[in-house]
């Protein structure tokens, strides 16, 4: 009798223990979160796309899908761009003087085409600590803050090279100013406690007291190269960007470096200045547009929000009256209202067809300019980004070359340099959000 109780009570026992087992089993295997090489139209299950400012998050309005055509274009390119690494972990595109070099092994490091392959990378989706090429963007990253770090005292520039492609192109300095912006989109990714933060913003703080120190006092940078333009324009973005994630940027200095991008083109007559430009329209007015777009998206939010208020008329233009009625002072109004005008007048222009043939044939130079006018569209929350987008990026996946890459046809020919930039171009809108942040308004 004994024993059969015993007998129940095991088994009772058992029973209970398995369901409490079956009750804490393992959950479903969850989805995996969706790589998303693109924002999309409509929401991705797992595809999480996070609030970019002032608790507004991102509208699916404004987002595209990345044509098939494009994505394999950029696998394409992505697998010949790491392959052209060098050994210190930089990448190069030549000196001027030797463009028939097209080998990038058989190249120095620069670290201008190094910041340009660094921010691809990480535009495509890598990071330092994840991602298909993290190592590759970790070495390059490194060699980057090497450079900086070695810099002379009272320097405007972080590499003792001289006559790179890109420099004899666009400026003696660009190197510091790609470098700045390829560390502001770094920190934007970077968590608080990340263990390079602190290396990097010190970094980008170097930097940009170097662009400021280099600054003239019309707000262009010395030592001009080819299209000199290109080379304020960039430097223009990198105070900006810098600004943007709390680097000791100075204020007059980035207005100084603004104004004088936007001082190129005329809104009354439409005429362009292109003596710092090579004479090429295209290289002024996408400067233009992009120094403009932060300022002519912040009057389109303002002045709409003080229209919800009754502040403004409902079917008033924007002017300097009606910003005024929004809140701002007539300096201020008067201020905002041209770079609004400059904005609206500059992107037409950067976009017309006959512009957008630039010297003729595509170099470097070229690719930059696209990259530019797009980014400035996301920038100032353009929907005409996506006719942009489509364009442009149907006129690149033209002319890939087999291998993968891309090389202008004049100037900076450089394989590495004009992959990189056209790898910029295609996958920004895998960006949307990060230039959303950077040209949101924190209002009074």
């Amino acid at each position: 009798m004994k024993k059969h109780l015993i007998i129940l009570i095991v088994l009772a026992c058992a029973s209970g223990v398995g369901a409490l087992l079956l009750s804490f089993r393992a959950p479903a295997p969850l989805v995996a979160r969706q790589h998303c090489p693109a924002p999309v139209p409509q929401p991705v299950p797992g595809c999480v796309f996070k609030t970019v400012y002032e608790g507004e998050g991102l509208d699916s309005s404004f987002v595209l899908r990345t044509p098939d055509a494009v994505l394999l274009a950029e696998q394409k390119a992505l697998r010949w761009l790491v392959g052209a690494q060098a050994g210190n972990g930089g990448y190069g595109a030549g000196s001027h003087a030797r463009q028939e070099v097209r080998d990038p092994h058989a190249v120095p490091a620069d670290p201008a085409t190094t910041a340009m392959v660094a921010m691809a990378l990480m535009r495509m989706g890598s990071t330092l600590d994840g991602g298909t090429y993290a190592q590759q963007l970790g070495l390059a990253t490194e060699y980057l803050l090497g450079q900086v770090e070695a810099a002379p005292k009272g320097a405007v520039n972080i590499t003792d090279l001289t006559g790179t492609q890109i420099q004899t192109k666009l400026g003696a300095n660009i190197d510091v100013a790609l470098t700045a912006q390829y560390l502001s989109n770094l920190l934007a990714r970077l968590p608080e406690q990340h263990p390079k933060r602190l290396r990097a913003m010190r970094a980008l703080n170097t930097c940009v007291d170097m662009i400021q120190r280099a600054q003239n006092s019309d707000g262009s940078v010395k030592g001009d190269g080819w299209a000199g333009v290109l080379q304020s324009s960039f430097a223009a973005n990198a105070l900006e960007a810098a600004k943007a994630q709390g680097a000791l940027v100075d204020s007059t200095a980035l207005d100084l470096a603004r104004n004088y991008q936007k001082a190129n083109f005329n809104v009354n007559s439409g005429s362009v200045a292109t003596e710092r430009a090579a004479g090429i329209t295209l290289y002024a007015v996408s400067g233009s547009t992009r120094s403009s777009a932060v300022e002519a998206r912040e009057v389109n939010e303002r002045v709409a929000k003080a229209k919800k208020e009754g502040r403004v008329a409902k079917d008033a233009p924007v002017s300097v009256q009606a910003l005024e009625d929004a809140g701002y002072t007539r300096s201020e109004a008067e201020k905002l209202n041209t770079a609004y005008e400059v904005y609206n007048a500059a992107k037409v222009q950067a976009q017309d067809q006959r512009v957008i043939s630039g010297f003729g044939n595509n170099g470097g130079e070229e690719f930059l300019s696209f990259l530019q006018t797009g980014e400035s569209l996301i920038i100032g929350k353009d929907n005409t980004w996506k006719t942009w987008y489509e364009q442009t990026t149907g006129r690149l996946v033209g002319i890939q070359n087999n291998d993968g890459s891309w090389n202008g046809h004049h100037c900076i020919t450089s394989p590495v340099f004009c992959t990189a930039t056209s790898l910029l171009i295609l996958s920004v809108n895998n960006d949307i959000e990060h230039l959303l942040a950077q040209g949101a308004v924190k209002y009074r």
